[in-house]
């Protein structure tokens, strides 16, 4: 649990499951011996095809004839940056019948389980925790968001590198925004052999889409600013 009084700049595990599951364009079911590729996620996302709910209070032992099912859906990075791969996600529970990926409707799922993988370990978030989670509300948004910004905008993030304490070592290769949230941007910092993730918190999280940009305003802002300093102190 987060404590009240220390300020939060990054979602936590059942915010990052909820992003996921929202924005995600693809997704495997695997279910009665079969894995189903489904491909049509955009808009509704994967609670578009699985309807999650909790076990009944007096749930048998075993399923009686219900189908164990595994939802896997992976987060990639929309940018060129090295190793793509964010995040896993990993949905278990109970189907009442056999999963059609053909169907137009949400499949109902008795929720088991939810896995979140990602660099900083294994995190295991209860349904509660799920459904208590806001949805980020730039994450439908987040992929065109960073590729506008490296396509068009990309004399800009050596700006933000100057926000990045402690500095980065002169052997950095180059910098790439890895990821958008509403409460701030990640930068990946590429060196020869390795690489680093570093934050970079908005002043406030954001509650609507249209913060964002003048959130990301606020961070140039204050790169020119740190820039300013630096060239009177060079």
């Amino acid at each position: 649990m987060r404590p009240h009084s220390a300020r939060v700049t990054r979602p936590n595990p059942a915010e990052r499951v909820r992003s996921i599951l929202l924005a995600a364009r693809s997704m495997t079911v695997v279910s009665d011996g079969c894995h189903t590729e489904v491909h049509r996620l955009d808009g509704a996302g994967a609670m578009g095809h699985m309807h999650l709910h909790a076990p009944p209070e007096s749930a048998p032992a075993t399923p009686h004839g219900r189908l164990p099912v595994r939802l896997e859906l992976t987060d990639i990075a929309p940018t060129a940056a090295r190793d793509r791969l964010r995040a896993r996600v990993t949905l278990t529970g109970l189907l009442a019948a056999p999963y059609d990926g053909e169907s137009h409707e949400s499949a109902c799922m008795e929720f088991g389980q939810a896995l979140l993988e990602d660099s900083e370990g294994r995190h295991f978030v209860t349904l509660d925790e799920l459904m208590a989670a806001a949805p980020d509300p730039i994450a439908r948004e987040e992929a065109d968001m960073l590729t506008h910004l490296v396509d068009e905008h990309h004399e800009l993030v050596p700006l933000l590198v100057r926000l990045v304490q402690p500095r980065p070592t002169r052997d950095l290769v180059r910098a790439v925004p890895l990821a958008l949230d509403r409460y701030g941007l990640t930068l990946r910092l590429e060196h020869p052999t390795t690489h680093l993730d570093t934050r970079l918190p908005f002043a406030t999280p954001i509650s609507h889409i249209d913060q964002a940009g003048p959130q990301i305003r606020g961070l140039l802002a204050s790169a020119r600013r740190a820039s300013h300093r630096n060239h009177l102190l060079a």
